[in-house]
C-alpha cells in the first residue's frame, strides 16, 4: 500500500476493530480517519480538529462506534466514528499532558499522564473511578491482561507496575524493582504468561508471570537505540506465540523472534525517522501493519507480502532443488563412469563433493572423506529456515551439461 500523508507529525494511530478503517492523531491537534481496500488504495474517511494542541493518542470502542482522543489539551475527547463528529467532551481530565489511553473492559477506560498519574474511567461518567500515583515519570505504556483483569503499565522511572482494576486501594498489587532504564513499550507473548518489555537503551526485557513482577528473568539486547513501540504477530502465524514486531528510534520496524532469539528480517523502513507507533489491524489480527514515526506519513506494510510470499518463493527454490537431485540419479555404467553422491549433509553444512574422472568407487572406505564446513544463509531472513530435501545435494551446474 502506498504511504497515506497526513500533513502533520503522527503521535498515534488506531484501526477500526471491524471495519478497514485507521484514525490517526497528530501533532496539530487534528484526527484523521482513512477508509483503505484489500488492494492497497485508501482514502478521507473524515478530518475533524477536537483541540489546537497535539493528539497524543487513540483507542476506539469494543464495536468502533467511538474513538477516544486525548493528549496535550488533558481532555479526553469522544468522538462518533459514523458522523466523524465530537459527541462528548471531558475537560481537565488530568493535571498534565496526557500520554497514553487504552480501552480496558466495555465499560472502563485507562489513561496515564506525563507526572506519571494513572486513572480509570467509565465512559457513562464524568469523574474518574479510581486514581494512582506510584509512578513519578510519565506513563509510556498499557497492557491489558484480560484473565487476571488486570492493568501493566511501564514508566520513564524505570518501573513496570500491576494494577487489579477490581480492587479498592489506589495502589498497585505489584511493581518491580527498578530496571535502571526507561521502560517504553510492553507486549504479552507465549498466550499471555510472558511480558516483553522495551526499553530506552535498546534491550528487550522478559517478565515471566509465574516468577513474579520484581524483576525481568532475561534480556534480549540487539536494537542499536531505542524501542519505542511494540506489537505482536496475527494468531494465524505459525511463529506468532514467540515474535514481535518492534519499532525503533533508527527508523526500522523489524521481525523478531524469541526462545530461540532471532532477527528474522526488517519489515518497513522509515530512513531516519524513529518509529514511535505500530498497530495491525483488525483487533491485532488483519493483514496490514501500519507504522507512524516523526515523518509526515502513516506507513501501511501488507504483512501477506512480508511473511507469505518469501515463504512461498523458497518452496519454490527447494522443489528446482529436487529436480536437480533427480536428474542426478544417473546409471554408474555411464561413459564417464560418474558417480555422484546423494546422501544430504546436516542442516546447516554444506558438502563439497566432486564427480570422479577415474573408475574409482567413490563410496570407497580408503577414499579421503569430504570436509564439511558451515556457511551463512543466503536466503531472505524473513523467509524462515526451511528443511533439506530427503536426496539433496549440492554441485556445480555445469557438471550435468555433459550427461
Amino acid at each position: 500500500m502506498p504511504d497515506i500523508p497526513v500533513g502533520s507529525q503522527i503521535f498515534d494511530l488506531a484501526f477500526h476493530p471491524t471495519h478497514s478503517t485507521v484514525y490517526t492523531g497528530l501533532l496539530n491537534g487534528k484526527v484523521k480517519a482513512f477508509r483503505y481496500d484489500e488492494q492497497g488504495q485508501h482514502e478521507a474517511s473524515f478530518v475533524l480538529r477536537p483541540s489546537k494542541r497535539s493528539c497524543r493518542c487513540l483507542d476506539t470502542s469494543q464495536d468502533g462506534s467511538r474513538l477516544w482522543a486525548t493528549g496535550k489539551a488533558k481532555a479526553i475527547f469522544t468522538i462518533d466514528t459514523t458522523t466523524g463528529t465530537v459527541s462528548e467532551t471531558r475537560k481537565n481530565a488530568h493535571d498534565s499532558p496526557v500520554n497514553r489511553i487504552k480501552r480496558l473492559m466495555p465499560q472502563m477506560l485507562g489513561t496515564g499522564d506525563d507526572d506519571g498519574v494513572i486513572k480509570l474511567w467509565d465512559p457513562r461518567k464524568s469523574d474518574p473511578i479510581r486514581s494512582y500515583t506510584h509512578h513519578y515519570d510519565f506513563i509510556s505504556d498499557f497492557l491489558w491482561l484480560d484473565d487476571k483483569k488486570q492493568l501493566i503499565t511501564t514508566s520513564g522511572d524505570g518501573t513496570l507496575s500491576v494494577i487489579d482494576v477490581r480492587g479498592k486501594k489506589p495502589e498497585p498489587v505489584a511493581q518491580s524493582e527498578d530496571q535502571e532504564d526507561e521502560l517504553l513499550s510492553i507486549v504479552a507473548i507465549r498466550s499471555g504468561s510472558k511480558v516483553v518489555v522495551g526499553t530506552q537503551t535498546g534491550i528487550l526485557s522478559v517478565f515471566n508471570r509465574s516468577h513474579g513482577w520484581g524483576d525481568c528473568v532475561d534480556r534480549v539486547p540487539g536494537h542499536p537505540q531505542s524501542i519505542d513501540a511494540l506489537c505482536t504477530l496475527p494468531s494465524s502465524y505459525p511463529s506468532s506465540h514467540s515474535t514481535i514486531l518492534t519499532g525503533s528510534s533508527d527508523g526500522l520496524l523489524r521481525a523478531v523472534q524469541l526462545f530461540p532469539t532471532k532477527l528474522l528480517g526488517v519489515v518497513a523502513d522509515h530512513g531516519s525517522f524513529p518509529i514511535e507507533r505500530i498497530a495491525v489491524d483488525l483487533g491485532g489480527e488483519g493483514r496490514w501493519v501500519g507504522s507512524a514515526g516523526h515523518d509526515d506519513t502513516l506507513k501501511m506494510t501488507d504483512l501477506r507480502a512480508v511473511f507469505e510470499d518469501e515463504e512461498g518463493d523458497e518452496a519454490v527454490d527447494e522443489s528446482e532443488n529436487v529436480q536437480i537431485v533427480q536428474a542426478s540419479d544417473i546409471d554408474p555404467q555411464e561413459p564417464d563412469g560418474a558417480v555422484v553422491e546423494t546422501q544430504a549433509p546436516p542442516e546447516g553444512t554444506a558438502a563439497v563433493m566432486e564427480a570422479s574422472d577415474s573408475d574409482e568407487d567413490v563410496g570407497d572406505s580408503h577414499s579421503p572423506k569430504e570436509k564439511k564446513r558451515k556457511l551463512k544463509s543466503s536466503k531472505n531472513a524473513l523467509a524462515g529456515r526451511s528443511k533439506k530435501a530427503r536426496n539433496q545435494i549440492d554441485a556445480d551446474p555445469s557438471f550435468f551439461n555433459g550427461l
